[in-house]
């Protein structure tokens, strides 16, 4: 397909993390290190830059995850490319680092109910728990993810901008690297989106997930407004079990298909992607979230 001519209004280029390997199959029956790993490759040969690979959580609590070590023991990316890994405390952070990780994810949470329920902590112990990442992960880089920034999932619960902005700059002041905010219920609407960023500033990510089928609109909101960073998951996979009807997550197509019209750039060869939605789908054997996934490509289309 011949590049659009980048829109003046636009980014020029975007960084797109995958979060399939992990995200993506955590709520999945569990498959092997070994179909992880090769999920991974093909993420890697498909140009994306950034892949979250494992999480060093209890393999009790996430059978899925089990056997991070050992995924990670088996990759070899390309130059520049980085392997990603949640960790949810300093346990996980030390094994993380120890496997030979050193870019870590870990999650704080705006909605107090939501915490408790993820995690079992409070949002100040969250926090702490954050810090205490920090401070065991050395020179890794450290990105604190944000969930139920746009709404909670409990009733009776009120999302404020200004606590969310609030909480953003605590993680910032405890030395975390970036920081992503994440739409784990799917309640974002480019309202909502201006309204955040406007307090937090846009040099954050957005990790989207489509509950209601409004993650590709906010992802086009987002990135007008000035973001360069967004979290998808190949084949739209994913969703928390502890956010009540929540969706999967962006589909990294969906995305690459509008960023690749727009004249946006990726560095991800859609074909490769598309080719690996069939390998995918028969490793959760179900059919894919995603829309790009079911319907292929774009036609040929001249503007003038």
């Amino acid at each position: 397909m011949v590049p659009a001519a980048p829109s003046p209004e636009l980014p020029a280029a975007v960084t797109i993390r995958d979060c399939a390997p992990r995200d993506g199959l955590q709520g999945e029956a569990p498959v092997s290190p070994a179909v992880r790993v090769d999920l991974v490759r093909r993420l890697f040969a498909a140009g994306l830059a950034e892949v979250e690979v494992a999480a060093f959580v209890s393999p009790r609590a996430v059978p899925a995850m089990a056997g991070a070590a050992d995924v990670i023991a088996s990759l070899d990316p390309p130059p520049h490319a980085r392997c990603w890994a949640l960790v949810p405390n300093r346990k996980g952070a030390e094994l993380a680092v120890d496997a030979g990780i050193d870019h870590l994810t870990v999650t704080v949470s705006a909605s107090p109910a939501y915490s408790e329920k993820n995690t079992g902590l409070t949002v100040a112990q969250a926090l702490a728990q954050a810090e205490q990442v920090r401070a065991t992960s050395g020179v890794a880089l450290v990105d604190a993810v944000v969930s139920c920034v746009f709404g909670s999932p409990f009733a009776g619960e009120v999302t404020a901008v200004g606590d969310v902005a609030t909480l953003v700059a605590q993680l910032r002041e405890l030395g975390a690297d970036r920081v992503t905010l994440a739409d784990t219920t799917g309640a974002a609407t480019p309202r909502r989106l201006a309204a955040v960023l406007e307090a937090t500033g846009t040099d954050v990510g957005l990790h989207l997930h489509d509950t209601r089928a409004t993650a590709l609109l906010n992802a086009h909101a987002g990135l007008a407004l000035g973001v360069t960073r967004f979290d998808t998951a190949t084949g739209g996979l994913g969703g928390s079990p502890f956010a009540p009807g929540a969706g999967g997550n962006l589909a990294t197509e969906d995305l690459v298909l509008l960023l690749d019209d727009l004249g946006v750039v990726t560095g991800v060869d859609l074909g490769a992607l598309l080719g690996l939605d069939a390998v995918l789908e028969g490793v959760v054997g179900h059919p894919l979230p995603s829309r790009v996934a079911a319907a292929g490509p774009l036609p040929p289309f001249a503007p003038t």
